[in-house]
């Protein structure tokens, strides 16, 4: 049994390893949207959802929003950046994103979409001003900052209104685990069961 646990180890541990690098360059993040998540909460009963997707090879940004049932019309949305850990609640933190929105984002609506729009992680224009001062006034800085946050979950998404300025409904943008990242967990899966019966069967046979 010991040299079975041994083999299958290291056949999941080959099995990631081996992933093609190039699997982890575009992550999708998504984000459910509510007036609770808001700091304080905003008792809303609108509702969103946001699909992020982070490409780290092109260095863009794509951003996709759905949001209906808002109390008020929409102001603005952004990304902010970033929290002293993941998922943290009940903390504001700045904006990482262009202000004072998103371009295009549909304003004096209380239901809409947006995107998918693409924004160049090299360019200024994709940050607020502030947040590249933040980290060291460099471009590179914040897109380095915005792209650890993301990864990290110390990112979220909120839309804002005229009735809450400072946001009406928000969300944390967590990552969405890859199809090939799947793939990979049931080929290992795979192996370990087919390292399990053939165990097995050499054991009836001794």
């Amino acid at each position: 049994m010991k040299k079975l646990l041994t083999g299958v180890s290291a056949f999941l541990l080959t099995t990631f390893l081996c992933a093609p690098a190039g699997w982890a360059a575009v992550t999708v993040l998504e984000a459910n949207l509510i007036g609770g998540n808001e700091v304080p909460p905003t008792g809303s009963p609108g509702t969103g959802t946001a699909l992020v997707t982070l490409d780290t090879t092109a260095q863009t940004l794509t951003v996709q929003e759905t949001f209906n049932g808002l109390g008020s019309p929409t102001t603005m949305s952004h990304i902010h950046c970033c929290l002293a850990s993941p998922f943290l609640p009940g903390v504001n933190v700045g904006v990482a994103t262009t202000t004072p929105s998103f371009p295009g984002f549909p304003t004096g609506v209380t239901s809409g979409n947006f995107g998918p729009m693409t924004f160049d992680l090299t360019m200024a224009g994709s940050y607020n001003p502030a947040f590249i001062t933040l980290q060291g006034g460099t471009v590179a800085g914040a897109e380095a900052a915005l792209e650890a946050g993301l990864l990290a979950g110390e990112t979220y998404i909120n839309i804002h209104t005229s009735a809450f300025p400072g946001g009406e409904i928000r969300g944390f943008l967590a990552a969405v685990p890859e199809p090939a990242t799947w793939a990979m967990m049931l080929i290992g899966f795979a192996g370990l069961g087919f390292a399990f019966r053939q165990s097995r069967r050499r054991m009836s046979f001794a």
